[in-house]
């Protein structure tokens, strides 16, 4: 869900960032911010920590912001395709603002509380996110951003075993359900999701408590920390897309394949379908189909292809581009996802990618490349 962003601004820091400093990290500008891209066990080695027992990401950089009011649900759902007027309380949605022509403006976690939505924002995207809700529908509802919270998430196969050793009641908790919890002597927002196809949780904590949360975390056998090296690498495994690669304000959501996340009563023919921007582009992709579509591809050699090579077909026609790539550590393989001409788009189907000169074979493959292993109860 993230973006890189570049300035000329000194980088900002999140609330851990004396945390990582002590942890040996090895910092990068990202999306504005001073971020751990690894620690010293290496970006391999807090992947597959993070597939088999629990690793712990600071992910404070992404934005979160308060929507309170009456309206607020009735507000937000003029903005996005998704359903939020009947999301139930404690439970969440992902979502994305989209512009006049379809196309993806960010993409964001909705959660319904007792009082308020809670949306997590991608870093990047946070200020304009931030400007266009105010603008479009400040006088709706009170738009309230939360600078003074840190978010934390703690991935794998035993983030539940470490966090309910914390506060069991987490444990009660299912895929895109949330709730209050007290973790390390403060109130949390707890919400059981992630970026990296495995169970875990994100944890919004007050800032002033985050570092005191992420040792109390850490202490635990199951926990060590990881950087957004190995959350690159896991969240490409698992098939999600990143803001500002994967999508952007030129492709649309049906051409992302992210058509799952459009509720049928949001749809051309539902109760509630459209009322929000871009609808007439996206209705009509959604009931004529599309020319371009997202890919998984899987390497048929070792070579690794990256973001921005051209995909070719076998007569060497173009036919596409690679917007994501990595070997990926636990299906062994060089993997990449990108955007090509629908009639290439079939699975199994052969392709080329353009690497220094060579073409380098791959195959066109259902994604997620490593099973999603979400905890739904």
């Amino acid at each position: 869900m993230s973006a890189d962003a570049t300035s000329s601004s000194p980088l900002l820091q999140t609330p851990l960032h004396e945390l990582h400093l002590e942890l040996g990290a090895r910092m990068v500008p990202f999306a504005g911010y001073a971020m751990p891209v690894q620690y010293p066990a290496g970006i391999i080695t807090e992947h597959r920590q993070c597939r088999a027992s629990a690793a712990l990401f600071d992910v404070s950089h992404m934005g979160q912001l308060r929507l309170v009011g009456p309206d607020a649900a009735a507000a937000l759902e003029s903005l996005v395709p998704q359903d939020v007027l009947d999301l139930p309380v404690g439970k969440q949605r992902y979502a994305f603002f989209t512009n006049a022509a379809g196309g993806l403006l960010d993409d964001l976690m909705i959660t319904r509380r007792a009082d308020d939505l809670l949306l997590v924002v991608n870093a990047g995207c946070k200020d304009a996110d931030t400007r266009h809700l105010v603008t479009e529908i400040g006088h709706r509802c009170q738009i309230v951003p939360m600078p003074d919270h840190a978010l934390l998430a703690l991935q794998g196969p035993k983030a539940v075993d470490a966090l309910a050793r914390i506060n069991g009641g987490v444990a009660a908790l299912t895929f895109m359900s949330g709730g209050h919890f007290a973790l390390a002597g403060t109130d949390c927002f707890v919400t059981r999701s992630g970026y990296t196809g495995e169970d875990g949780f994100e944890i919004s904590v007050p800032a002033t408590h985050a570092i005191a949360l992420a040792r109390t975390l850490l202490a635990q056998p199951e926990v060590e920390a990881a950087g957004l090296g190995a959350r690159d690498t896991l969240r490409l495994e698992a098939g999600l897309c990143l803001y500002g690669h994967d999508i952007d304000t030129a492709t649309t959501p049906v051409e992302a394949g992210l058509t799952w996340a459009i509720q049928k009563v949001r749809r051309p023919g539902g109760a509630r379908a459209g009322g929000y921007p871009g609808q007439d582009a996206l209705g009509a992709q959604l009931t004529q189909g599309v020319a371009t579509r997202r890919i998984g591809l899987t390497g048929l050699e070792r070579t690794p292809v990256r973001e921005g090579a051209p995909l070719v077909d076998g007569h060497g026609h173009p036919v596409g581009r690679v917007t994501s790539g990595t070997v990926g550590p636990t299906v062994g393989q060089p993997i990449a996802m990108g955007y090509v001409a629908a009639n290439h788009a079939g699975i199994g189907s052969e392709l080329f990618a353009e690497v220094r000169g060579k073409r380098v074979p791959m195959r066109v493959t259902a994604m997620p490349f490593a099973p999603h292993r979400y905890f739904r109860g």
